[in-house]
């Protein structure tokens, strides 16, 4: 288990524990079950204490926890006879986006997503989940795709944004991005979307520019990451979590502002405790959605998404 800086009292009190335990292991007529279990209680209300009152710049540490589930997990899980789609038929194919046709309770369905990868070789093959040009336009090729032979989009976000690198700003990384998000809200299947992770910027509303999305317990989803915003405002990106009050960036803000549809439940701890969990929540919250999409026209899927997004930052004006 990877602890947090704010969990390391956690980490202490777990640790003693599994040490107790391993001593008990080697130690004949050593008897240190009762006292570990103390251990465990302690740290359990501990846990629920922490996770109970997480400020946002917290929330934005667990969002990022190297072992929460990614998005390569989710379809393993979820979605059966998955076919991944490679390249944008103009440059290359873009690690950093997954996707393809797949299953998903039996129906088929275009799968979607950022893969940030889950050790230091995966995370250099996927750029930490930050998608190129030739990522959107593999995207776009997969949700006509999906707008040709009907079938539902997902989309599973979870990026810290759009790769702002050289190359990517010569092969057109802005248009790109614009241009996913216009085929969002183009197509006339239904799209939903979850934020697994971060959704950072324009990287994220290019996936997310659906008739339904979702954001787990502790997900971010904003404009600029708290860092980069503390470096703008305040020229200090010490100042990150003030930042990350500021920017309204967690699942319980952005649900009271309607910027979001629905929020999914975590395990005790985050999902990186029990990621099975995590992603069968994730499942059944696809599932409802979907189930809430399913039988609509064309044309009115493509009408309440392009209201949805238009109506959002209207609240409570006039």
């Amino acid at each position: 288990m990877t602890y947090l800086d704010f969990e390391k009292p956690l980490a202490d009190i777990e640790g003693k524990a599994e040490e107790l335990r391993a001593m008990g292991a080697k130690t004949d007529n050593l008897d240190v079950e009762k006292e570990a279990a103390a251990l465990d209680r302690k740290a359990g209300a501990l846990l629920r204490d922490m996770y109970g009152s997480l400020d946002a710049w917290r929330k934005t540490q667990v969002a990022r926890h190297p072992e929460r589930p990614h998005c390569s997990d989710y379809i393993r899980a979820l979605f059966a006879d998955y076919t991944p789609l490679a390249g944008d038929r103009t440059f290359g194919d873009d690690h950093a986006v997954m996707g393809g046709l797949a299953r998903f309770n039996d129906a088929p369905c275009v799968v979607i997503g950022h893969e940030k990868g889950s050790d230091t070789k995966s995370r250099i093959t996927h750029n930490f989940g930050m998608a190129r040009p030739e990522g959107y336009r593999k995207a776009i090729r997969l949700m006509d795709l999906a707008d040709r032979f009907g079938l539902p989009v997902i989309t599973l976000i979870d990026t810290p944004g759009a790769y702002p690198g050289k190359g990517a700003e010569e092969r057109g990384q802005s248009e790109a991005i614009a241009r996913a998000t216009e085929k969002c809200l183009q197509i006339g299947v239904p799209l939903v979307s979850v934020i697994i992770g971060e959704g950072g910027s324009g990287g994220a509303v290019a996936f997310a520019t659906a008739n339904r999305v979702v954001m787990l317990e502790h997900s971010i989803y904003s404009v600029i990451s708290p860092e980069g915003c503390a470096s703008i405002l305040w020229k200090d990106a010490e100042k990150m979590r003030e930042a990350a009050e500021a920017l309204r960036l967690t699942a319980q803000d952005l649900k009271s502002l309607g910027v979001i549809d629905n929020i999914v439940p975590e395990p005790l701890g985050g999902a990186q405790r029990d990621p099975i969990a995590a992603i069968r929540a994730v499942g059944k919250q696809i599932a409802a959605s979907l189930k809430e999409l399913d039988g609509k026209q064309p044309a009115d899927l493509v009408r309440d998404r392009r209201e949805k997004f238009l109506s959002m930052g209207q609240k409570g004006l006039g």
